[in-house]
């Protein structure tokens, strides 16, 4: 487990959860110097935790554990030293707070209003646009150096099996099929790889290696096919979801939002 992002969630979710009250008498996972720790605040932060990508595990529940601990002997320590007192202090908690509070109100707004049929036709249009229209198939070879590439393609010529050259390939993945690829469209490779891989016809292997930072490639090109595009109907909930995490819409939805309530308020 990474402590610093263990950390960060940590900090996270203690500004979140400082708003939200927990129930009376709630079991507690450790009593520091007599301060409670309830659980709940533990069950919480490893809930966030897990829904953005860890595995829940007792490990991961006992690292919380830890962390809250150490937090809260920390927060009297600050407190024993007068912290909590000293009004820079309290403004940047106070600011703190803010953000957390004006956050909140704006994840709400995107959640009360949606991308709109209109803005998501767009974005699907645009996206369907700039899409690749092939997809390839390939089969690669991926050396250290260049001699040793120009050798494989000499070999190649003279009647080598591509599949049992492939085998001393650095790319261990690809190696054991015999250096097959999966269908992709070219720009899902290294600009170099895929640039070769627009230029070849089928059945043809690249007369010369393909330089990229992974090392030197011998491509052979197997097939072509036309690429199927997803109807919006199909790719809408991503789309959806495309929309949201960009963070220009986040902007202009929070700036009409901002519009809105400043028209409303009474500012003097």
């Amino acid at each position: 487990m990474n402590p610093s992002y263990l950390r960060a969630a940590l900090v996270a979710a203690a500004a979140t959860f400082a708003f939200a009250a927990l129930p009376a008498g709630a079991q507690n996972i450790a009593v520091v110097n007599g301060k409670p720790i309830p659980k709940a605040q533990a069950d919480q932060i490893v809930a966030q935790l897990v829904k953005s990508g860890q595995k829940d595990s007792p490990e991961l529940e006992q690292a919380v554990r830890d962390q809250l601990i150490e937090r809260e002997i920390l927060l009297q320590e600050a407190d024993r030293r007068g912290l909590t007192k000293d009004p820079e202090i309290q403004a940047q908690i106070d600011r703190q707070r803010q953000q957390v509070l004006i956050a909140a109100v704006a994840n709400e707004y995107f959640k009360a209003n949606p991308p709109s049929e209109e803005e998501l036709h767009a974005r699907y249009d645009e996206i369907v646009k700039n899409m690749p229209t092939k997809e390839y198939l390939a089969h690669h070879i991926l050396v250290e150096k260049e001699s040793d590439a120009k050798a494989i393609i000499a070999k190649l010529k003279g009647g080598a099996s591509f599949d049992e050259l492939a085998k001393q390939s650095k790319d261990t993945g690809s190696a054991a099929k015999g250096g097959a690829l999966d269908w992709a469209p070219a720009n899902a490779y290294t600009g170099a790889f895929g640039d070769a891989l627009t230029k070849l016809q089928k059945g043809q292997v690249t007369p010369t290696p393909i330089k990229t930072e992974f090392g030197y490639h011998v491509i052979r090109l197997d097939d072509v096919r036309d690429r199927q595009i997803p109807s919006y109907d199909q790719a809408k909930e991503r789309i959806v979801q495309i929309i949201e995490q960009d963070q220009r819409w986040q902007q202009a939805k929070f700036k009409s939002l901002l519009e809105d309530l400043r028209a409303k308020a009474k500012v003097e």
